[in-house]
């Protein structure tokens, strides 16, 4: 593969249930189930769905008009059955407002076809959900 397609984040422990991710730039979430001030896994899964089409649409849009206002939100069902754990039932929802006038029309007009696109095309976290990626699991043996 080659270096400017590899991407990967590495996950030190805090103490049980409680982690650190580190990226590549060496920037650093803390998140986990026992870190009560922290993002929950699914809650950093949700956020990235959202955080993913949110570049793309403020991005785009932006080069028209920056936006007044811009707010997204991912509402999701927790599923829990036979099959194992996932999340159901995922919407993401952009609310984006612009200036009155010539430039904030222009993004106002663009914007449902950028949003699409992100969905269809641009947002790798949507589409790697959508395409039902798999994930391979390697265990190093001491």
């Amino acid at each position: 593969m080659a270096a400017d397609t590899h991407r990967f984040v590495t996950l030190g422990r805090v103490e049980e249930g409680v982690y650190v991710a580190t990226n590549a730039r060496g920037n650093e979430l803390r998140f986990g189930s026992n870190d009560p001030d922290g993002f929950s896994p699914v809650e950093l899964l949700m956020a990235a769905i959202a955080g993913c089409s949110a570049i793309d649409v403020d991005i785009v849009t932006g080069r028209r008009s920056p936006a007044e206002t811009f707010q997204a939100r991912v509402d999701a069902t927790y599923v829990r059955d036979d099959t194992g754990n996932s999340l159901d039932d995922i919407t993401l929802t952009i609310d984006v407002t612009f200036p009155v006038g010539g430039r904030g029309d222009a993004a106002r007009e663009i914007l449902p076809r950028t949003v699409a696109r992100s969905h269809d095309r641009l947002c790798t976290v949507t589409r790697t959900i959508e395409l039902g990626r798999q994930v391979r699991t390697v265990v190093v043996e001491p």
